[in-house]
């Protein structure tokens, strides 16, 4: 089932944000350094999840910097549930992203392709 306003609240909410940029692609994750960032990865500035921080962003190298999928991730170690955005992204950095989000027992993620859109 499509649901157009829900794709169009998050085209407003990057509309209306700024993306910063703070674990460039192949950087380390400050926690685990032996697990690099196979993509720009940010998040929304002034924005809030459900971790208290901004909403995540996975930016990929599509000219294109539309959002086209939304992972839903959850953390047992964090014992949390994050919904990360991603802007941009070939169908080849939407699979790196979500292996990168299911390589940890704790961690699991589930892809939500935006309907009709095709990196």
């Amino acid at each position: 089932m499509e649901h157009p306003d829900f794709w169009s609240a998050l085209d407003e909410l990057i509309r209306r944000s700024q993306l910063v940029i703070d674990r460039p692609r192949g950087s380390a994750h400050p926690r685990f350094p032996a697990l690099t960032y196979p993509l720009d990865y940010g998040y929304l500035a002034q924005t809030s999840s459900t971790d208290g921080e901004g909403v995540d962003v996975w930016q990929g190298s599509a000219p294109a910097q539309s959002l086209n999928a939304i992972i839903c991730t959850v953390d047992l170690e964090k014992r949390d549930i994050e919904v990360k955005l991603l802007l941009g992204c070939t169908r080849e950095e939407i699979q790196l992203v979500l292996d990168f989000h299911n390589r940890s027992p704790s961690m699991k993620g589930l892809l939500v392709p935006r309907p009709g859109s095709t990196p």
